[in-house]
């Protein structure tokens, strides 16, 4: 049985919050009508809990939620949530999953930290809770850091100082922001890797760049493979693009080429064209492929490859 891990609040927050010990861990509930403390430990009524507006992770599995409720219901609540005071309730800074595990639990109130923190400070605990613990997806990570830089206008290096993060790690997480909802979707859900990521980015037409990540699920291809095909996928956008430096008869006339021979050969084509010369680019995957346009091409078959 997995359980939830210990507190590692006091290592990287900065001086934001520190951890609590264990003789805190067992406040007793504030009496009716008792206004509750500015900072401190109490037991709050989980219904007076509301999520935090800056919360970076989109989802979390019911797998992993049933299986934190069970712990908690074996173990007790080793660490206490954290919150801030929000009008006549209390907004989540750190512990969600917990907080909606005591919700699973039906347990009417719940062990928590209040603390007196802006929105900002609140913003950059909650997300580094969620980095120490390692409960993020890349593309839950990369919202966050926009989340600190958007909202409360701060500059990446900044932003990185307060996570404990180097501005280039940052800077890298944000780009991830570039791609389109369904390359993100396909991060978020850990079919392509950061290191696939990177090569999409580098792929500036949106078609293309989806046609590859597809691609790259569902023959599982390696970052390397991917690398070559990008190059591959430039190639073709370059082509696309210096047909617009033509004439626009001219232009139309390079791409109408370009769609017929796709067609006609049943591979990408590029076609590079200019007055004076140009080439043309096929793309195969594959030996095999390679023979079936050779025999397309009337081009007698080599010994290889």
């Amino acid at each position: 049985m997995a359980h939830p891990p210990k507190s590692r609040l006091g290592r990287g927050l900065g001086g934001l919050i520190s951890a609590a010990k264990p003789s805190a861990l067992a406040p007793t509930p504030s009496p009716a009508g008792h206004v509750p403390p500015a900072a401190g430990y109490l037991e709050i009524q989980v219904h007076l809990i509301e999520p935090s507006p800056y919360q970076a992770r989109r989802e979390i599995p019911a797998e992993q939620l049933a299986e934190l409720a069970e712990s908690i219901r074996s173990e007790g609540l080793l660490q206490p949530i954290v919150v801030r005071r929000h009008g006549e309730k209390f907004q989540l800074i750190a512990g969600e999953r917990r907080w909606r595990a005591f919700q699973l639990l039906k347990i009417r109130s719940i062990p928590a930290r209040i603390v007196e923190a802006s929105d900002a400070s609140s913003a950059s605990i909650g997300l580094i809770e969620n980095l120490q613990r390692e409960g993020l997806n890349p593309i839950e990570e990369a919202h966050g850091y926009a989340s600190l830089v958007r909202d409360f206008d701060l500059t990446q290096e900044t932003a990185a100082e307060r996570v404990g993060k180097s501005r280039a790690a940052v800077a890298n997480s944000l780009r991830l922001l570039a791609l389109d909802a369904e390359i993100q979707g396909f991060i978020a859900k850990n079919l392509l890797s950061v290191g696939h990521a990177k090569v999409l980015l580098g792929v500036e037409d949106t078609a293309r760049r989806s046609v590859l990540a597809r691609r790259v699920i569902e023959e599982g291809l390696s970052v390397r493979t991917t690398e070559k095909l990008g190059q591959s996928a430039k190639a073709l956008g370059a082509s696309k693009a210096r047909s617009r430096g033509l004439a626009p008869r001219e232009a139309s006339a390079v791409e109408d080429i370009q769609k017929k021979l796709s067609s006609h050969l049943g591979a990408r084509v590029a076609v590079f064209h200019t007055p004076k010369k140009g080439r043309i680019v096929i793309e195969y995957r594959g030996n095999d492929d390679l023979h079936r346009l050779l025999e397309l091409l009337g081009v007698e078959r080599p010994d290889a490859p």
